[in-house]
């Protein structure tokens, strides 16, 4: 079922101010994830959230995002999902990413990005997930998710193969989504029973007009609550503040469409 535009004010807790921030070690079948966690500082249980990184990792401008969410009642977790790499940053970055200029980061990030096959994606969500449900600063009941880049693939894997799990999963500026590849996150749809939402960037190579229509095809034909949009003018990359792909107004609106999905669902 396709979902109408969502109105400007949102539902949901106030912002708060004061935050608890601390790093975390997640067990998995194949090593320890290390992982960024944050909350409010307040003694209670809140709504988690899972959150996928884009293809330059766990870093500040990531934590930053992820304090943002918790600031409106949520706990946060952003694991690195290139564990088995190392601990984060997998690769050195600069403060401030241009891809032009530093084609060397993508020479060594499509490797390590290319290494996370579906079948481990689904491996570690479920011990991302495993770990939240026995966080005492995690409410009981299912998550939500939000990915950025290969991150919304993610969202999607996750979507799909632990469904019991995830009540809402969003993705912004993904790509692949619905490839033809046998193993495309969209194949996925009649296991998602999430609400979705998906915004992708304009004109982005990774993500082509036939892919964003079969996406939203094999969403309709299952019978998924979502809503997806093309954010015309964004680019690839458009919520990442320390990137040159930046787009203030496009990453106002993913938030505002990303905390009216949760506190609808949450």
């Amino acid at each position: 079922m396709v979902l109408p535009p969502v109105p400007t004010t949102l539902r949901g807790s106030p912002a708060m101010s004061t935050l608890s921030r601390t790093s975390v070690d997640i067990a998995t079948a194949d090593g320890t994830a290390d992982a960024y966690l944050v909350h409010p500082d307040d003694g209670k249980a809140h709504p988690g959230v899972l959150v996928y990184q884009d293809a330059f990792g766990l870093r500040p401008h990531l934590k930053a995002m992820a304090d943002r969410l918790a600031e409106s009642g949520y706990t946060v977790l952003v694991p690195n999902v290139f564990y088995r790499h190392g601990p984060a940053p997998v690769v050195e970055l600069p403060e401030f990413i241009d891809m032009e200029a530093r084609p060397d980061i993508v020479e060594k990030i499509v490797p390590v990005m290319e290494s996370l096959t579906p079948d481990l994606i689904e491996r570690d969500a479920g011990a991302y997930l495993a770990w939240l449900a026995d966080a005492s600063p995690v409410a009981d009941g299912p998550v939500g998710i939000t990915g950025y880049c290969m991150g919304a693939r993610l969202a999607l894997y996750t979507a799909g193969t632990h469904a019991d799990r995830v009540a809402a999963a969003a993705g912004f500026h993904g790509g692949g989504l619905a490839s033809e590849a046998p193993d495309s996150p969209h194949l996925l749809a009649g296991r998602v029973t999430a609400e979705l939402y998906f915004a992708h960037a304009d004109d982005d190579p990774s993500m082509p007009g036939e892919q964003v229509d079969r996406l939203e095809q094999a969403l309709t034909e299952a019978g998924v609550k979502h809503r997806c949009e093309v954010y015309e003018g964004a680019h690839h990359g458009y919520t990442q503040s320390d990137t040159a792909a930046y787009n203030p107004a496009a990453a106002e609106r993913h938030w505002t469409e990303l905390l009216a999905l949760l506190a609808r669902t949450l």
